[in-house]
């Protein structure tokens, strides 16, 4: 049988990716990492200049002594091309750029590039997603739109990824808790800041900020999330090599 445990690392950013804030933990990832290459898809930012967004990547990693990639999965083709696909599954370090969670979500789902992600993670690469990035990652997904709850990849469960914490609003972060039920796991993260996953299961934040923790709407401790959450890799098999 394969073996589907992750030897991954996984980052959830609060936004605000590829500022001087970040230069702390991304330096750190880039060692966790093992790579001086960061691939950057910027799916989430596909009506919001996603060129842009790549050559902000490559600015702020060209200071940490690293060089950013772009790889421009866009549309849901994108996400179906095995060349693309390629790239992902051979990066050491894959970094999800902000923007629209729900654009994110739809180009991604069951696509040959989302399963190269899984497999790259699942051996050894870091995974790394801002804001709208990483809200896709979990399951369920809070919704940009009010706070409740929708679908997301689910790549860790039962979680909730809340960006920008530090600006979220009280009605929106009150619906947010009160539907966070049956064991969902809240992370509310800071723009600059972040929460790492190590392959053994240990969370911690990184970042001025920090990070807020609730479990079944309750605050807690991240090590109380960190027992409660499992990572489910098994879309790696999207992707063949």
């Amino acid at each position: 049988m394969t073996d589907l445990s992750p030897k991954g690392v996984l980052s959830l950013v609060g936004g605000g990716e590829w500022q001087s804030d970040c230069e702390p933990f991304d330096k750190e990832l880039l060692e966790l990492a093992d790579s001086h290459e960061v691939v950057v898809l910027p799916t989430a930012a596909a009506y919001e200049m996603p060129d842009r967004a790549v050559m902000n990547a490559q600015s702020h990693f060209s200071k940490l002594g690293a060089v950013a990639k772009g790889v421009m999965v866009l549309n849901r083709q994108d996400a179906m091309n095995k060349r693309y696909a390629d790239e992902v599954a051979e990066a050491q370090f894959i970094y999800l750029s902000g923007g629209s969670p729900l654009h994110l979500r739809s180009v991604l789902k069951d696509s040959l590039v989302y399963g190269a992600m899984l497999y790259a993670y699942r051996r050894g690469a870091v995974l790394a997603g801002s804001s709208a990035g990483g809200m896709v990652l979990t399951d369920p997904m809070a919704d940009p739109r009010g706070g409740a709850f929708t679908v997301g990849l689910g790549l860790i469960s039962p979680l909730a990824f809340v960006p920008h914490f530090e600006s979220y609003p009280n009605e929106r972060k009150d619906r947010t808790l009160r539907l966070a039920t049956k064991n969902v796991g809240i992370l509310g993260v800071s723009e600059g800041c972040c929460v790492i996953r190590l392959h053994d299961g240990t969370l911690f934040e990184r970042g001025k900020r920090g990070a807020s923790a609730f479990l079944n709407g309750e605050p807690c401790t991240i090590e109380q999330i960190a027992l409660n959450v499992k990572v489910d890799t098994s879309k790696s098999s999207l992707f063949t090599s």
